[in-house]
């Protein structure tokens, strides 16, 4: 009589996943990702501020965006995936977001994934694959291009 199995341990992140250890379709590191976020949020915040330039106000700070970027970084990510599987930050340090199904992002996933990367949590609880809770509610991983 033999017992449960037991999988063997996992030697590097994406392993069990299917994906390789390095080069393309390697899982992106975290502060790769984390890199392009803040390119994101840059220019986000940049675009935004087009917008609210033109407001008179005594101090600098009245005339930031502020949560105004948000809509912006909402629309590139939302966009950005569903049609390309990147956004400008992912694109220039070299990431893509893939399902692992190998079928193109929706739209509708895509939000998601925003919605719960804007929650921030999510995106820093990450599994041992270095996955976030939002890329495995929709079955995706950010890798290396």
């Amino acid at each position: 009589m033999s017992g449960p199995s037991v999988s063997a341990p996992q030697r590097f992140r994406g392993e069990h996943l299917g994906l390789p250890e390095h080069g393309p379709g390697s899982i992106a590191t975290f502060g790769t990702r984390f890199g392009a976020l803040i390119i994101d949020c840059v220019a986000s915040g940049l675009v935004a501020a087009l917008f609210v330039a033109g407001r008179h106000a005594d101090n600098v700070a009245d005339r930031l965006p502020g949560s105004w970027s948000l809509i912006p970084l909402a629309v590139v990510y939302v966009l950005g995936l569903s049609l390309g599987g990147q956004t400008l930050g992912m694109h220039l340090l070299g990431l893509r977001v893939v399902r692992l199904d190998g079928q193109r992002i929706l739209p509708i996933p895509a939000a998601v994934r925003t919605i719960l990367l804007f929650v921030l949590i999510p995106a820093v609880v990450v599994d041992k694959d270095g996955r976030g809770l939002h890329d495995r509610v929709t079955n995706t991983a950010v890798v290396r291009v």
